[in-house]
């Protein structure tokens, strides 16, 4: 039987969140206006990097604050509710300190603890530009020996690269040229050849830094390489958690705006339940219908958290020998079920309950200056990136056939055209 491991040593709950509380207020009263004007948050960013945020899983020993993963998510939650994009531009930065917490001691992982604690940030670049072959990988890394030893170039063309923007680091899928190995390069974002776009045009999460990323001939060093195969087996699941967590906060910001605004309505309507709007029984029914998604909402994102956390403990734990292989390769199952799962509930409830709380107000709820057609926006962009309507299938067929769920998986053009 495997055993949750010993708390580290860590800040609790409440003083994490009295510590960035204050910072999630200030990013809440602009985060409206900010999408109207297209402002990118790297002022906001900056300020929770400064304040350690960025630090949150880093064990204390190493002078970050040693949260769980339920702690960071729920935090994560909590700034999706103050600003969704915020908290899905830090989502590959939380993914690689994951990876390197987990890495083997040493120097080679130390370096990057200490860069997470003075807050240097990690932005994403995996989907490749074009009709590139599902499972193909054009971005590659070359040795550069006339650099010097150790030395590579990476070339190549990314989309979907969220909060690369804000980053000082850049976590690029590649292939190297000399071994055909798959690897991640740990990219440092302040150098000529890495160009970023803020050419991402969905409709929602607009300010999420999101787009293009260009690497033309921008150099990595050989520490900086990672080996794939060798990432933290619970990624994908990861990942998802944190559009779990904008879904959710969507939810949380959708009902606090929505309150307000029932709150101080002062029309109504001659065949209303009520003279007053905020004591109409029928009005209070869908804020409180939608309270209670967000209550789902987070209740969700708690039990996903708690299953990485087993994973987490587990790969700490196999690396003990206190468990077998088997019995990891369970316990990463049970993540990557509880995250896919957690995606079919959601994904649904969070666009219908944020739809529906449009009843809670009159033709007013549509106005451009009220923007608070975003939390639905955001909340169904957030959705379709790892569409959910593939994983209920992989789960009725684990829960039919014993099928297992893929852990990693990859875009791109299909082979037959």
């Amino acid at each position: 039987m495997i055993q949750q491991t010993a708390e580290p040593t860590t800040v609790s709950s409440p003083e994490l969140a009295a510590r960035f509380r204050p910072i999630f207020g200030r990013i809440a009263a602009g985060a409206s206006q900010r999408e109207k004007d297209h402002e990118l948050p790297a002022a906001q960013i900056r300020e929770l990097a400064d304040a350690g945020f960025g630090a949150l899983r880093v064990p204390v020993e190493h002078g970050g604050l040693g949260a769980s993963l339920p702690q960071l998510f729920a935090l994560l939650t909590e700034l999706a509710g103050a600003d969704s994009n915020i908290a899905q531009a830090l989502r590959a930065h939380f993914a690689f300190v994951e990876d390197r917490i987990l890495a083997g001691p040493g120097p080679g992982r130390d370096v990057w603890l200490d860069r997470f604690v003075r807050g240097e940030l990690v932005g994403n670049s995996w989907t490749e530009i074009g009709a590139v072959e599902v499972g193909q990988v054009q971005t590659k890394v070359v040795p550069a020996p006339d650099l010097g030893p150790g030395k590579f170039r990476v070339n190549g063309a990314k989309f979907y690269s969220t909060g690369s923007i804000f980053a000082d680091w850049i976590d690029v899928y590649a292939e190297r040229t000399d071994t055909s190995t798959r690897v991640i390069a740990a990219v440092d974002a302040h150098q000529s050849g890495v160009r970023h776009g803020d050419d991402w045009d969905g409709f929602g999460q607009q300010t999420t830094g999101s787009g293009s990323s260009t690497f033309t001939d921008a150099v990595v060093t050989e520490e900086n390489l990672i080996d794939f195969g060798t990432r933290f087996k619970y990624q994908t699941a990861f990942y998802q958690a944190v559009l779990l967590v904008v879904q959710a906060g969507s939810i949380r910001a959708a009902q606090r705006e929505f309150s307000d605004e029932v709150r101080t309505r002062t029309r109504t309507f001659s065949h209303a339940a009520a003279p007053v709007w905020r004591e109409d029984p029928q009005i209070l029914q869908v804020v409180g219908e939608l309270a209670a998604a967000g209550f789902a909402g987070e209740a969700i994102v708690d039990k996903v958290a708690a299953a990485l956390q087993g994973a987490h403990d587990a790969a700490l734990q196999l690396r003990a020998g206190d468990i077998t292989g088997e019995q990891e390769e369970q316990v990463n199952d049970a993540a990557e079920l509880a995250s896919a799962q957690g995606q079919v509930a959601l994904t649904p409830l969070s666009v219908n309950a944020i739809s529906h709380a449009f009843d809670a107000l009159a033709a007013s709820a549509t106005s451009t200056t009220k923007n608070l057609d975003r939390h639905w926006r955001n909340a169904r962009t957030a959705s379709n990136h790892n569409p959910y309507v593939f994983k209920a299938r992989l789960i009725g067929d684990l829960a039919v056939n014993g099928a297992s769920l893929p852990r990693v998986w990859a875009i791109g053009a299909s082979a037959k055209g």
